[in-house]
């Protein structure tokens, strides 16, 4: 029976980190979605209840072979945020 208790404790602990949420970008401005990303120069933002990404002020918080690229997000007031980047592998073109 201890055991079958501890399993259910060690599961429940397991799904609270699955249910933490980011900040949803379409319940911000575009101002405060964008000074979120600088303030922290790496976060993670919901995109929607189901999307997210994480988005950087800098290539400096890219992972090594990774380089930036634009990021635009949905917001409370705009379509198209230009939020600051996002990381991406850095693809490595063959002569052929």
């Amino acid at each position: 029976m201890k055991v079958l208790f501890a399993s259910v404790a060690l599961i429940s602990m397991g799904t609270g980190a699955l249910a933490q949420s980011h900040p949803l970008t379409v319940q911000m401005s575009c101002y405060g979605a964008r000074e979120l990303v600088s303030v922290h120069g790496a976060i993670v933002l919901n995109t929607s209840p189901t999307t997210y990404d994480r988005y950087v002020a800098a290539g400096g918080r890219c992972e090594l072979g990774e380089v930036t690229e634009p990021a635009w997000v949905p917001t409370a007031d705009t379509h198209q945020c230009p939020i600051g980047y996002r990381c991406v592998s850095r693809t490595i073109r063959s002569g052929n």
